[in-house]
């Protein structure tokens, strides 16, 4: 049908694009390992006075080094490195070659913390392990450091059993005689360079998805930042009275959100190490003599789930992100994770949405197939004025419109259903990719990921047969030889592309054209019958 044969060219365009960003995608992390990234001076600096203390809770492990407070390595408890193992995630990590912290402190006039030239205060704690015990809901974990003229300053980390967002609180004793004035920052440095043991960038050249920071502002509710656009100096500089900063990657975001009592500047940098920051520093804050003062923020460590984020900040749900066909990859997600808690699968979800999407584009689909119908019963007068004019291809084509509007059939109809399927296609596809909850999900069998491509491409291959099947269907509507050859090898085009698709995405096409088949029959029968019956 030429319906199905301009789904497949713009399926095939689709594709091509896809493949050709995946490729530029390649090509600047290529670049950028290639860069000379040193970060070890950085390290033996810090070495010098190593001292750390752990933090657990039910969902996640902190490590803190004491020599400035900061989250220097977070694993995920409920979320496995790899699909076979049992080694949890981890998702803040500092190695002689990554780095990917969750730095904190006090700058400012009278304030401790200064990272231009790495001078950090060295906190002491009591303890080295903390544990969040089975009758808790909360464990509160404060480390201490005592400056100069006796002010002492603690900082707490608190954490919440089932929670990934951790509350940092800097209690402040000024008991000098004077007034204190410093800000509060928090900044998340990262290494640009990836190296190739880091299994949290690891994919296929198909499955590339954005790693970068972005920030939210008064005005801006969520916008990306590339940090290639951080290498080059052009520095983000925003003042807001709330927001955040985060860094994302792939189902995994860690982000700031600072006190919304006080002006914020969100900023970034590069540092000539190789590293990228992004992060927040506070107004001006004020502590009295002989006072105390309680500030702090919160970061969020984890995985993006929705539902979660957003109660943590406004907007911080939005780094799931879907692309410009967020507005029906949500919807999606949100019906899929209905079925999901009805059927308790993640890919019986899947072939029920399809069927459900099926449904609703029925009437299309079936407005395609008689306006299809209705073409092939003109395909002989059309055959006729061909002959007739076949060196006026002007006349020709007026004619032929001529014949549409007799017949009242509009060529574009059968167009219809694909532009519609399209978007959903493709929404599908970003929101398999971006969605944590699809992270591992099994299906049946074979399929334990329907995030990643089959391991034994069976489903690629399963989806080419039924496309061979829609085009055996078809073939008679197409005369062109070259035509038929384009499409004798767009099964094995598509095959050959699907190979590295998540197999959920696969498994949504395969019912999709299952059903496609089973409707197409049902139609073009009913057709065939009517049809027969108004000859007689």
């Amino acid at each position: 049908m030429s319906s199905q044969r301009n789904f497949f060219i713009f399926a095939f365009l689709f594709v091509s694009f896809l493949l050709w960003q995946a490729w530029q995608n390649q090509l600047i992390l290529n670049n950028q390992n290639n860069k000379k990234n040193d970060s070890s001076s950085y390290l033996i600096n810090k070495n010098k006075k190593k001292n750390y203390i752990f933090i657990k809770n039910d969902v996640m492990n902190l490590m803190i080094n004491m020599y400035g407070g900061d989250i220097e390595e977070a694993s995920l408890l409920a979320y496995k490195e790899k699909l076979y193992t049992s080694k949890p995630f981890k998702l803040l990590e500092t190695t002689s070659n990554f780095i990917y912290q969750a730095q904190s402190g006090l700058s400012g006039k009278d304030g401790i913390d200064h990272l231009d030239n790495n001078e950090r205060p060295l906190y002491f704690s009591k303890k080295r392990i903390f544990e969040l015990s089975y009758d808790d809901d909360t464990i509160s974990v404060p480390i201490t450091y005592i400056g100069k003229n006796g002010i002492v300053y603690i900082k707490r980390f608190i954490l919440k059993s089932g929670e990934y967002d951790v509350k940092v609180e800097y209690d402040i004793y000024n008991s000098t005689n004077k007034k204190l004035e410093l800000n509060m920052f928090g900044q998340l440095k990262q290494t640009m360079h990836v190296p190739k043991t880091r299994n949290a960038y690891s994919g296929n050249f198909v499955l590339q998805t954005f790693r970068g920071a972005a920030y939210s502002s008064i005005n801006e509710k969520y916008k990306k930042y590339k940090f290639d656009t951080i290498a080059k100096n052009e520095n983000l500089h925003v003042i807001t009275q709330n927001g955040w900063v985060a860094m994302l990657q792939q189902y995994f975001s860690t982000a700031w959100i600072p006190n919304s009592f006080y002006k914020n500047t969100l900023y970034t940098s590069y540092l000539e190490d190789g590293t990228v920051s992004i992060g927040y520093k506070s107004s001006s804050i004020n502590i009295l003599a002989h006072s105390k003062k309680t500030i702090g923020s919160t970061v969020w460590i984890g995985p993006e789930i929705q539902n979660k984020m957003a109660l943590v900040a406004p907007n911080l749900d939005l780094t799931v992100d879907y692309g410009w066909l967020w507005f029906l990859s949500q919807p999606l997600f949100n019906l899929l994770s209905f079925l999901y808690k009805i059927i308790g699968n993640w890919g019986f979800s899947i072939i029920f949405i399809t069927f459900i999407m099926r449904a609703i584009t029925y009437p299309l689909t079936k407005a395609q197939y008689i306006s299809v119908s209705k073409m092939r019963i003109l395909q002989p007068k059309i055959n006729i004025l061909k002959e007739r004019f076949k060196n006026d291809k002007k006349r020709l084509s007026q004619e032929v419109m001529l014949l549409y509007q007799k017949e009242k059939i509009n060529p574009l109809s059968g167009f219809l259903p694909v532009l519609i399927q399209m978007p959903i296609f493709l929404a599908l596809y970003y929101m398999l990719m971006s969605s944590i909850e699809l992270r591992h999900a099994p299906f049946i069998l074979w399929i334990k990921d329907l995030s990643s491509e089959d391991p034994y491409y069976i489903l690629p291959i399963l989806m080419g047969f039924t496309m061979f099947f829609i085009h055996k269907m078809s073939s008679d509507n197409i005369s062109d030889p070259l035509q038929q050859k384009i499409m004798n090898f767009m099964p094995v085009i598509f095959t050959v592309f699907f190979l590295w698709f998540p197999s959920g995405l696969v498994l949504y096409y395969i019912v999709s054209n299952i059903v496609t088949i089973i409707q197409q029959r049902f139609i073009l029968s009913n057709l065939d019958k009517k049809n027969k019956k108004e000859n007689k």
